[in-house]
Parts: structure tokens; sequence; C-alpha cells
């Protein structure tokens, strides 16, 4: 079992090499829809110091780096030493080389099934990592120009055809155009393909020892041509990379530390507390550096919550860290809240985390309650970045949250990708979370349904006790829905409506996935009534059974404008007289300032409620509907969208809601 009990720290690594002339690469940058519209997808790279650039220039050699592409989002970073000892063994698995060696190694974040990125190596796109979710092993996919780098070092899994008067790229090959093969092909094997001086890759369709017996296609040649591509005889170092970004780095750093001056300086600001959210992981990290040297002499404090499911490494790290740097911890944990609401929930999913507010936003209110005076702001730093998902593609600069009003956010690192916080780390030697050194890309709690079933692997190995207890739990809870364990193995608990992909996934590893997708019937398990609330105003508290958060975002448009923090699985909707919450546990909260206000928007939101659960798919809102804001359709449903300008006809025209009193008798909306 790998441990992990050091804190590791930025080191530089050996150089040597010479310089050497550009060479001509290109990588298709695919659309990252609309979410992420302005942001970066590619960056530079100078083949005279044979090192990443983040602008056009190179600070050391004063050179015009050449352009490369990316995937979307461009969320690049360093390899870690586990990818790269993944990386090692399959190459010399697979071709008995590993012409890679010590250079440095970039990670381009993909889509994929789970963990998939696209390696880069001296500036070239040299292949894909990704973790298989039916071998539930790690796979490298060559690109060509990978494929290019291997046949200068090795002849396993070669081919070498005849040469032919036509393109041979995406082409069937017969035994009669191979002149020879090495004897380690076996079906299914990416194999290195010689055809004149054209050097490419393909795919095995037999094992070798079937090619002259067969009358079919023996290999699939997927890319093949005469471009010559190889390593830069120069190896960087760590350092080289920072010093040719020192100036780029610099700006960003500057532009950060200006973002939380200008914030916590101004009038009504400057002698309140900052707060910094310190998960641990490293883009909480950079910020809490970056707070600290920009307010020198200023009250800075940490917060961490601990949802009683973190790493212990996690733990550790965050206390040590700050304890060595002499910043103020408050932490707040939520205990045993997870384990003691997991019978009650079930397993949480990708689509449905009740964890996040039962773990983190219970333990953040009273953080933040205990943090902010009478009408005062909590002033807090976080590390979200807009490249990390499409929900922070448009994070300002700062933010209240609509979730917990007295807390204001500052996002100064919202626009940096992972190799700027990356080289931010490592320039400033700062000790960072041990977990990244094993392989995983981000560390939040260890049984999370949004990580990947890559890193799910390697906590298995890392704490088999913990591992043990989950896995325990989730087999017991498969073995009652009448599930192979292999359910549990392939990850499919994550999902409690899989994607297509997922779906698809299943139907191919022969699992039939037959989970009730259904929530229960819709009910309302009881009505507490109007009652005054603490802060002012009155509240209307519910629970709610048979809605999910999606169903309720699908049709509470109609109440008011909504937010969604799929992070904490809530919803909010504000009104001119109230505001609603929703969790995806099923709580419902109404406040407003009066008793009928409270009253009366309940009743609306627990009759739209209703009305997106047992709708019968009639299409009369849709046709009804003056803006077209409604969509009906057998797969999906209802959904209102936030073109709908609460004229209230769809209403009218809902047969679910004209017959309220037979689709909802145990409740009596008038008592409220």
């Amino acid at each position: 079992m790998r441990t992990a009990n050091k804190y590791h720290t930025a080191k530089e690594q050996p150089s040597s090499g010479k310089r050497v002339s550009s060479r001509v690469r290109s990588k298709p940058a695919r659309s990252w829809k609309q979410h992420g519209a302005d942001l970066q997808h590619h960056i530079f790279w100078c083949d005279h110091c044979n090192v990443p650039l983040l602008r056009s220039t190179c600070d050391v050699c004063l050179a015009e780096g050449s352009r490369l592409d990316l995937f979307p989002p461009g969320d690049i970073r360093f390899c870690s030493p586990y990818e790269k000892e993944l990386i090692h063994v399959l190459l010399l698995s697979a071709f008995g080389c590993d012409p890679i060696g010590s250079r440095i190694i970039l990670l381009n974040k993909t889509t994929g099934d789970d963990r998939t990125d696209g390696i880069i190596v001296d500036g070239l796109h040299f292949g894909v990592l990704r973790f298989d979710m039916r071998s539930l092993s790690h796979v490298l996919d060559l690109s060509i120009e990978g494929a290019k780098v291997l046949a200068e070092k090795t002849t396993n899994r070669t081919v070498v055809l005849r040469k032919a008067s036509s393109h041979l790229s995406g082409k069937k090959i017969k035994a009669d155009q191979i002149l020879n093969f090495t004897e380690d092909i076996k079906k299914g094997d990416t194999v290195l393909i010689r055809c004149g001086n054209l050097i490419g890759f393909g795919i095995s369709l037999l094992d070798h020892g079937h090619f002259n017996s067969s009358q079919d296609a023996v290999l699939r040649v997927k890319k093949l041509d005469g471009r010559k591509v190889s390593l830069n005889p120069r190896i960087s170092s760590m350092q080289d990379i920072i010093e040719a970004n020192k100036g780029h780095m610099g700006k960003i750093s500057m532009d950060a530390a200006n973002v939380i001056k200008g914030v916590a300086s101004r009038r009504e600001y400057r002698d309140l507390p900052v707060h910094v959210s310190f998960s641990g992981g490293k883009d909480s990290l950079v910020v809490l550096d970056l707070t600290m040297n920009a307010l020198k002499g200023r009250d800075i404090r940490a917060f961490f919550l601990n949802t009683g499911i973190e790493f212990p490494e996690t733990v550790e790290f965050v206390r040590h860290f700050c304890s060595d740097k002499g910043i103020q911890l408050k932490e707040s944990t939520a205990g045993d809240a997870f384990w003691e609401n997991l019978e009650r929930f079930g397993p949480p999913a990708k689509d449905m985390r009740w964890c996040c507010k039962v773990c983190k936003l219970a333990p953040a209110n009273r953080l933040i309650d205990e943090s902010s005076g009478e009408g005062q702001v909590c002033l807090t730093v976080d590390g979200k970045r807009r490249y990390e998902s499409f929900s922070r593609a448009s994070i300002s600069a700062s933010e209240r949250n609509p979730f917990v009003p007295a807390q204001l956010n500052i996002f100064p690192i919202r626009d940096w990708r992972a190799l700027e916080v990356w080289m931010y780390i490592y320039g400033k030697k700062l000790d960072y979370n041990p977990l990244y050194d094993l392989g995983f890309e981000r560390v939040g709690c260890y049984l999370c349904p949004a990580s990947l079933s890559a890193e799910h692997q390697i906590f298995s190995r890392l704490h088999p006790d913990l591992y043990a207890r989950w896995n325990t739990y989730l087999m017991e809870w498969t073995s009652k829905k009448g599930l192979p364990g292999s359910f549990v193995e392939h990850g499919l608990w994550r999902w409690k409506e899989p994607p297509p992909k997922i779906l698809k996934l299943a139907e191919e590893i022969g699992i039939k996935y037959d989970v009730p997708m259904v929530y229960e019937s819709f009910s309302v398990e009881s009505v507490s009534g109007v009652s005054p609330c603490t802060g002012g105003g009155f509240t209307v508290e519910d629970n709610i059974r048979g809605i999910s958060l999606q169903d309720a975002a699908d049709v509470l448009h109609i109440i008011g404008p909504i937010k969604t923090s799929k992070n904490i699985g809530m919803l909010l909707v504000s009104t001119d007289d109230a505001t609603v919450k929703f969790f995806s546990s099923g709580n419902l909260l109404v406040t407003a300032s009066d008793r009928e206000k409270a009253a009366g928007t309940f009743r609306q939101v627990l009759l739209q409620l209703m009305r997106v659960c047992m709708c019968t798919r009639c299409g009369i809102c849709q046709g009804i509907c003056p803006t077209g804001a409604i969509e009906v359709d057998d797969m999906r449903g209802l959904h209102i969208s936030d073109g709908c300008i609460r004229c209230g006809k769809c209403i009218g025209s809902c047969v679910v809601l004209k017959y309220t009193s037979r689709n909802l008798p145990m409740i009596d909306l008038g008592h409220l």
C-alpha cells in the first residue's frame, strides 16, 4: 500500500540539452459549447528552451513561441509522479521502451467516461491517457505524433506495409499488403506502421498468428503520413518553465492580489477580518498565500469545512500548514452527519448531492455566523476557477453568496488555469497536499460521487479500512436493489438518472440498469404551518417526496428567478414577496415578510412541484405559452425556461392543477 504521510514541497528538476528550431504542430481545438466561450483553449511553446508558455513570448530567450491548441476547456496541468509512472509502465508494456524518460509531461483534461487526459511532451500531442470503465484499468491511446516518436526508438508491435498508390489513413488492410510484422501483436493492440517514408499507427484486428491465414482485413490504419516529428534534444526543468513564464506569473499574481486588496480595502470592509476558504486543495492553497502576502498586517483567518469524510491526509495537511505558517484556523466539522443520514437518503449521486447540504452547508453557516457580527459581512477569499466546470465558467471577481447572504466571496484566481496554479506553488516552493502526487486531480471527500473511478481505485489501496466501510454499505444497498456487485465495481451507483453514455456502458458490460430512477410518488410528509422566524418575517417548512432538485428547477421559473447550487444540493427562488429554498433532500423552506405572503408563496410552490411530478405530457401548456418558454417531451417531461413572464396562462390550462384536491388530498392548503 502506498502511503502519504509527508507534505510535498515543489523542487527543481535537472536541466540539460541544446536549443532547437521550431516545428509545425496542430491539434484542432473543439468547442466547449457556450459555457466557456471566452476561455483560452491554447498555450504556446518555446522550441528554443523547450518549455510551455502562457503568453506568446519566452521571458528567457525572448523568442516567439508556436501556438499549441488544447482540448477544451484548456485546463492543462503538470503530470503527477503517479501518472508519469502509469505512462512509463504502459509504454514499456506495449513497446518495450519509454522515450519520454525524465521529460516534463503536461496533461490536458478532456471529455470521456472517466479520467481522460491528453499527453503533451515537448510541445507534441503524444496521445491520451484514460481510465477505461469496462476493464477498470488505464489505457494509453497513441496520437500520430506519439507513434512517430516511438517509431524512432523501437520495432516492437510494428507492421511494415507495401507501398500503396492510394491514401491509407482510415482504411483496413489485408495480409497481402503486409511485407512483415513483429510477433508480439495481439488482437486489439495499437501497432506502429511503416510504409516507405510514411509512419503512423493503427489497430490490429487479429493476433499476429492469424495474419497470413486470414482472407479478411487484419489491420485498420488510423493515421499515416510523411511528416517528420521528434522529441527536442533539450530536456527542460521545472525551473526553466518558471523562468520562461516569470513575467506572466508576476502579472497574474499581482492582478489577483489587487482583486483581494480592492474588495477588502473598501471603506465598509477595511476593519473586518478576512477569511480564506481553505479546503487543503491546490487552488485554496494559492489564494491563502496570495491573501497573506496582499494583506500584511490584516486579521486573516482560514476556514476549513471538515465534512467528516475528508481524506486523513487533507485534514492533517490543513492543520499542519496553518500551524506552521501561524495562520488562525477556524475549523467546523460535520462529524458523523453523513453516516447518520445515509440510510435515510441512500448513497449520494452526481445528480443528487444531498451530502453537500448536510456536510458542507450546515458547518459553513455555523462558521459564518460565528465570524460575522450583527449586520456585518463575512469577507471570504475563495479559490474557484472558471476552467473547472461549466457551472463556474461565468463567476465574477466578487459575488454575494445567494445561499448565505451575509457572505461576500472574492475569487482572485477565477481566470487561472491549473498550470498557473501549479507554477505558483512550484515557484513559491509551497508545501502542498500529498494526495496530488498519488494521482488525485482534486482532493475532496473520499467517497464523493463526483470523483473519478480512477481515483476511487487509488483510494481503495491508500485507505483500505475507509474503503471497506463504504464499499460494504454500497454492496448491501445494491443487493437490496437486486443488482450485481459489478454495479458497484464499475461505479454506476454515482447516478440516480444516468446520462446516455453511462447507460450504454452498463449495457456493454452486461448490467441491466434497473435501479428505480423515478422518485417516490409525490407526497407531502407534513406541513408545519406558518411560524415567525428568528431573523424576522415568517416561514413555512415542509418535506416533499417524489421531487428531485432538477424537477424543481424545471418548473419554478414560474414563481421567480432561480439559482441552483448542485454542490450543496439546493435551489433558491427569489420573488418580490418571498424567498424559496428547496433542497435535494426534499426539504422546502419559504420565508416572507408576513404570514399571508409566506402561506401564499408556499401554496404556489407546492402546486408547481405537484404539477411537474404528475405532468401528463398533454402539451396544452406548451401551446398556450405566449413566449415559448415551456417545453414538454416524453423524456424530460415539463420544463419552464427563464423566458417565462409569469402570466399564469399555463396554470389555468393545466389538467393536473385543475384537480388539485384529488391529486393532493392529504393536505388542506387552506389552513395555512
